[in-house]
């Protein structure tokens, strides 16, 4: 029996990779490729783009993280977490008025054009550093579903989805992966009705929305370093930003509303696997969802395992198109050099030696939720940014003391630098030092990036 079954996961994964590329329609054009579009150049449907970004930033790492927030810390954990898809209409609202008040065509674009070259640079490392943590962040959590970490069914398993990922994304671009998401949304709203339908009955909501403490300590610190995030966190996300770019200005900023609010409900009532977990005393062992899968028998690990190897494939493929999107096109743009014929080229080997490094780490085993928590705190120096600009006067000063700031914050607390004294840390939970440098720091990205710009306003009214 124990055969049977291994041999039926097995054959899942390989089942998955074949329907995908199926249904993915192959991108003949650089407006197919790289914006999305039909054949016939028609753009992106409303209907389209809403579920692309909604099951887009369903990460199967951010379903594992939801659970795994809900077992440690209740409901609190759970909305926490849920928290940062709220970004997903502030980035909307952003990118609206970007596009509509200054011309902007795209984040790399408007930031060469107002900030120089040197800016844009630095905006596509970090970029690129996101793009890196997504790939092997979900393919690790496909992997968890197979083996353990480290043992070799786990990185066969990580590997091959990686695999059948990159051939269905070499063909499609980012056409493919937004058709593809319909399929992949559909397999994710099968499992949340089976979340519903399995943990109510015995937990009803009451018990799980009052577990948890409303505390710094319990999971508000968390909850607030989110909510510091919201204006930094979605603009080094290309997943993302690039659907802000790929329609009519009102279609996408009417699906970023919805897709951001059905996402957050969406991670909450995956946070309820967790909480449902711990109120069983199901152990947490880094990868709840799974842990309590298994408890419940061969049908509900089936699901499960088809709701994750559904969320990252959905991930991953976008993270493939809006790399080849950067290294083929908007890094060529913006040192002005005409690579048209091969950008698709371009863009295919960039999603290659992606999906050959990017797994690296997840051979060698790190934490999940550092690649949410970390990177959102390196990019706080984003937000004045993107936020202000036009309300200060921009300036290339400006941009790099408050961009570099932000890294440098992320970067030391990601080494666990012991720079920062022990009065910023807010409250004593988990998160304590990261809210401080996440509330601090934000204030002083901002005052970084406004002042230069203020001084230069105060100069020119003499």
């Amino acid at each position: 029996m124990q055969e049977y079954q291994s041999l039926f996961f097995w054959g899942f994964l390989i089942v998955y990779g074949v329907i995908m590329y199926a249904f993915s329609p192959k991108a003949r054009s650089i407006g197919s490729f790289f914006k999305g579009e039909d054949e016939g150049g028609v753009k992106v449907s409303p209907f389209l783009l809403t579920t692309s970004i909604f099951i887009s930033w369903i990460f199967a790492k951010s379903v594992t993280n939801a659970a795994n927030l809900g077992a440690s810390y209740g409901i609190v954990g759970g909305i926490a977490y849920a928290t940062y898809w709220l970004c997903i209409p502030i980035a909307g609202i952003v990118i609206y008025r970007l596009r509509r008040k200054f011309g902007a065509t795209g984040l790399v674009q408007f930031l060469t054009s107002n900030y120089g070259a040197a800016a844009s640079i630095a905006f596509c490392v970090a970029i690129l550093v996101r793009l890196f943590n997504e790939v092997w962040s979900n393919t690790a959590v496909v992997g968890g579903y197979y083996g353990d970490s480290g043992s070799m069914p786990f990185i066969i398993a990580a590997s091959l989805f990686t695999l059948f990922t990159l051939v269905y994304s070499v063909r499609g671009g980012l056409r493919g992966s937004i058709v593809t998401d319909v399929i992949q949304a559909l397999v994710f709203i099968i499992a949340t009705l089976w979340v519903i339908v399995t943990i109510l009955p015995k937990h009803g909501v009451g018990e799980l929305v009052s577990t948890g403490s409303w505390s710094l300590g319990g999971g508000v610190d968390l909850l607030l370093v989110a909510v510091l995030q919201l204006v930094s966190y979605p603009f080094h996300d290309p997943v993302l930003t690039d659907r802000g770019f790929i329609c009519e200005e009102k279609t996408m900023l009417k699906s970023f509303v919805i897709s951001g609010i059905l996402g957050f409900v969406a991670i909450v009532i995956f946070s309820f696997i967790g909480i449902y977990g711990s109120l069983e005393g199901i152990a947490a062992k880094g990868n709840i969802p799974a842990e309590l899968a298994k408890t419940m028998g061969i049908g509900s690990t089936i699901l499960m395992t088809a709701v994750m190897i559904a969320a990252a494939g959905s991930t991953l493929d976008s993270t493939f198109a809006s790399l080849s999107k950067l290294v083929g096109y908007d890094i060529p743009a913006m040192l002005n050099k005409d690579v048209a014929k091969i950008s698709i080229k371009i863009g295919i080997i960039s999603m290659i030696l992606f999906a050959i490094f990017g797994n690296l780490p997840m051979i060698v085993g790190t934490d999940i939720l550092k690649a949410t928590t970390i990177s959102g705190t390196m990019v706080i120096g984003l937000a004045p940014v993107f936020l202000l600009h036009g309300f200060v006067s921009p300036t290339k000063l400006g941009f790099h003391l408050s961009f570099w700031l932000g890294i440098f914050l992320g970067v030391a607390f990601a080494f666990d630098a012991k720079i920062f004294p022990e009065f910023l840390a807010i409250g004593s939970g988990k998160y304590a030092m990261l809210l401080g440098i996440n509330l601090y720091g934000l204030i002083a990205c901002t005052l970084a990036y406004a002042l230069p710009g203020l001084l230069c306003g105060c100069k020119d009214k003499r």
